[in-house]
């Protein structure tokens, strides 16, 4: 009697058991699809009339759902319709695990991700410093989040995990001790998030380059200039250097000189500061502090002002510097005094000689 086709062995299995396996992975490859493809829909259909957070953080965490991690969970499944031989049954459960952490770690992570994307956007409009804050907790709970996973994998695939702990921390003097630049930028990161010398938003100044603070990593800064390019300082230079923080400033104090002639009458020397003070006090932005007759200059009689600008903005600031100048001109062009320039004076004299 003729065995039936479906009987025939192959691999240790028959036809029909192969054939069994495959139905299971195909159709199991396919449902996991299937309810991927419905939950990514409706959570997004609920996410677009949500005022919440979350179900956009389910969204974006299922997004990153891999067809290699559905495949394995797919022939693991069929796999078990067959008889293999242990060393392939261990191994083959091995890689499924692993697939499995490497999945959880990419829903996490990207779904972390996403979350702090969204808050520190929103808390950049209320409060920098927690924004920065928050962003470099971020990066550390996504390192612990990867680390915690490889060492749960490297369990599961029959390595000694304590032992590589302690061999690490041995090793990991050897790595500190080659890695010290990039463990003094790392510190430096640590210190700009506690002592907060500036926070994200900021504009700052770095010896001559001066630019918004972008993004504070673990080794760098990065900063956009007013030009538009991107400035990139190693954590540990940017400490060493001396940091002017714009971004804390609540108001601008301005000085600035002018100088009138050595002909003018001393009447008028009297009335220069209430001038300067009335093209001060004219607008309600600007806080008068002093204006007096400051010195004896080499071609000119030198008056210093110092006011101050209640307004950080830049803008703004030369807008309202800009009025004062042209007010003070006008007052001294209505009374006839003439502003100093670089001059010199040459005196000559006639010697007679007496026989």
């Amino acid at each position: 009697m003729m065995n039936r086709p479906l009987d025939l062995l192959l691999w240790q299995n028959t036809v029909l058991a192969w054939l069994i396996a495959l139905g299971v992975c195909a159709a199991l490859f396919g449902i996991i699809n299937v309810i991927l493809g419905f939950v990514k829909g409706r959570v997004a259909a609920f996410a677009a009339q949500s005022a919440t957070v979350w179900d956009d953080v389910l969204v974006h965490a299922l997004k990153k759902t891999k067809q290699t991690f559905v495949v394995l969970v797919s022939l693991f499944a069929g796999s078990t319709f067959l008889s293999l031989p242990a060393r392939v049954t261990q191994l083959f459960g091995v890689l499924v695990a692993i697939a499995v952490l490497v999945q959880l770690g990419l829903w996490l992570s990207t779904g972390l991700s996403f979350w702090l994307r969204g808050y520190t956007q929103r808390q950049l409009e209320h409060d920098r410093g927690v924004a920065t804050t928050v962003s470099a907790i971020g990066f550390v709970a996504k390192v612990l989040i990867w680390v915690l996973l490889l060492l749960v994998a490297l369990d599961t695939a029959g390595i000694n995990v304590t032992a590589m702990v302690a061999g690490l921390g041995i090793g990991g003097i050897a790595v500190a001790l080659a890695a010290q630049s990039i463990l003094s930028d790392l510190f430096a990161s640590l210190s700009i998030v506690m002592d907060k010398p500036f926070v994200l938003g900021d504009f700052i100044r770095v010896d001559e380059m001066i630019g918004t603070v972008e993004k504070i990593g673990l080794r760098t800064t990065r900063v956009r200039s007013l030009s538009g390019e991107g400035l990139i300082f190693p954590n540990a230079d940017l400490l060493n250097s001396r940091i002017r923080n714009f971004g804390s400033m609540a108001q601008r104090r301005v000085v600035f000189e002018i100088g009138v002639t050595y002909q003018t009458p001393r009447e008028q020397l009297v009335r220069i500061p209430e001038m300067i003070r009335d093209a001060v006090t004219a607008n309600t932005e600007m806080r008068f502090d002093r204006s007096h007759f400051m010195r004896y200059g080499d071609f000119s009689l030198n008056f210093e002002t110092v006011y101050f600008v209640l307004t950080p903005d830049y803008n703004r600031y030369m807008d309202i510097h800009q009025a004062v100048l042209l007010s003070i001109h006008e007052q001294f062009e209505a009374e006839g005094i003439e502003f100093a320039f670089p001059t010199q004076t040459l005196i000559l004299t006639r010697s007679t000689n007496q026989s």
